[in-house]
């Protein structure tokens, strides 16, 4: 160890003063940026102690202002940050799933600036409910008799069943006991609302005669999960809605439905989506319906119950609603998507979902011919790009057996040959891109990529470069 190289580090202090006129941190504190400048310097003096420090050069290399700007804006920004999804999957569970409309965006912003009627009710100047808010809306578009939102769906056919059919049987097809992302599965949720699984059928035939003879005075509900995930395909049969919403009637029990994606929008036949809407179950008669908000909805998070009112009633009441209800960012996002569901022609172009999903492939051959125009102009030297048909996916557990007809930019670096390096490297940029390895190339799918993301992803790509070169 050189203890001469100590005299060459400065004090916090010093180079707090050397970023102080640097934009990008004048908006983050001044004691984070102080402790993130100890911590450097605390590397430093271990990293002289270990040998890996050998002369003043490397010394002031690190804290030169280049370098520390460079170190504080990478280790004080935000966790939760904006990515670039490059991946075509539409309704991205692990990006966010659904982006919000601008309308929507808007409504949160003015929701969280001002003083709101949350839970006053402007008619008679007393205390209202947040659910009445968005509830005419959930009527009027579905068709239900009432309807009642909490913060997701799994929390909704928790609630459902635990004021339905608590310490009672529901009867459920085993070729619905789906398992949704992050392991949650059917019979775990049914168990913690305290009612009981009866399995009937087989995993790929299940008759109306199972569910019949499986009704004792026991049984509180017929329970149907619509299998959004995965489809069974060859020898299989499964109970039309409509039978099981008669037999259900005949014995005076409940027909719940876990629709899962929420559909409102009648997607047209070249695309080939076969999700149900939410109205459609509702005209076919299923009691209770459950469904998430940020899924094909294309609004934020939710877990919303639509269907009869003499069930609906009963799921206010439960206390679990308090556990599970919705913050006013929520409600605000999820009134201003309903709004725009009130003209399907604006729905279309507002809702970044369907807007998305909607895109016909030659607009998004444009689109890949316009990127890679741009990724020539600037960075040609250093990369490779070239533009070939694609599949992207609606994603969120919907039509996952569909493709959507799409154009993919295949980007190759000229500079190195690990593509997982290289994707893992474009983690850390900033913003990082997320994107599909194939065929020996790193490649974006353009249906996912958003107009301001265009202009982005050639300083992504530099930057990526840049850190190959340095390092």
């Amino acid at each position: 160890m050189n203890r001469e190289l100590f005299k060459y580090i400065p004090s916090v202090d010093v180079l707090l003063k050397l970023v102080e006129s640097e934009k990008e941190l004048t908006t983050v504190p001044r004691t984070l940026v102080k402790d993130k400048i100890d911590y450097l310097l605390n590397s430093l003096r271990q990293d002289i102690k270990n040998g890996k420090i050998k002369n003043k050069d490397q010394v002031k290399k690190v804290v030169e202002r280049d370098f520390v700007v460079n170190f504080l804006k990478k280790a004080t920004r935000p966790k939760y940050r904006r990515v670039i999804n490059g991946t075509g999957v539409v309704v991205h569970t692990n990006l966010g799933r659904s982006l919000l409309s601008q309308e929507a965006v808007e409504a949160v912003v003015k929701g969280c600036s001002y003083y709101t009627n949350l839970e006053f009710s402007l008619e008679t100047g007393k205390r209202g409910s947040r659910y009445s808010l968005v509830e005419d809306l959930l009527l009027e578009l579905t068709g239900a008799e009432a309807g009642l939102v909490v913060n997701n769906n799994a929390g909704a056919v928790l609630i459902v069943l635990n004021t339905l059919a608590k310490d009672k049987e529901v009867i459920v097809s085993r070729g619905e006991l789906i398992e949704i992302g992050g392991s949650f599965r059917i019979p775990d949720v049914m168990k913690s609302s305290g009612a009981i699984l009866r399995e009937v059928g087989a995993t790929n035939r299940t008759h109306l005669y199972d569910y019949e003879q499986a009704i004792s005075p026991n049984t509180a509900a017929l329970f149907k999960a619509h299998t959004s995930n995965y489809k069974i395909i060859g020898f299989h049969k499964e109970v039309p809605l409509q039978d099981l919403v008669m037999l259900g009637n005949r014995y005076n029990l409940p027909i719940i439905e876990d629709l899962g994606s929420g559909n409102f929008y009648d997607f047209p036949d070249w695309l080939n989506i076969e999700e149900p809407t939410v109205a459609d179950r509702i005209k076919k008669g299923v009691s209770v319906v459950s469904f998430s908000g940020d899924k094909l909805l294309g609004g934020p998070q939710a877990g919303i119950i639509v269907g009869k009112k003499q069930y609906i009633d009963k799921i206010k009441k439960n206390p679990l609603n308090r556990a599970l209800r919705i913050d006013k960012m929520t409600l605000a996002a999820l009134e201003a998507t309903l709004r725009l569901y009130k003209d399907k022609a604006q729905a279309k172009n507002k809702i970044p979902t369907l807007k998305l999903i909607l895109t016909p492939p030659s607009t998004l051959k444009a689109k890949a011919k316009r990127l890679v125009k741009r990724l020539k102009q600037d960075l040609r030297e250093i990369y490779s790009f070239t533009i070939k048909k694609g599949n992207s996916r609606v994603g969120g557990g919907a039509s996952p057996e569909k493709d959507l007809p799409t154009y993919l930019v295949l980007i190759k670096p000229n500079f190195m040959d690990n593509l997982d390096r290289f994707r893992s490297i474009l983690l850390d940029t900033d913003p990082p891109m997320v994107g599909i390895i194939e065929d020996d190339y790193f490649m974006l799918d353009v249906r996912t990529l958003l107009k301001d993301d265009l202009s982005v992803i050639p300083e992504v790509l530099r930057q990526a470069y840049n850190y190959v070169k340095e390092n």
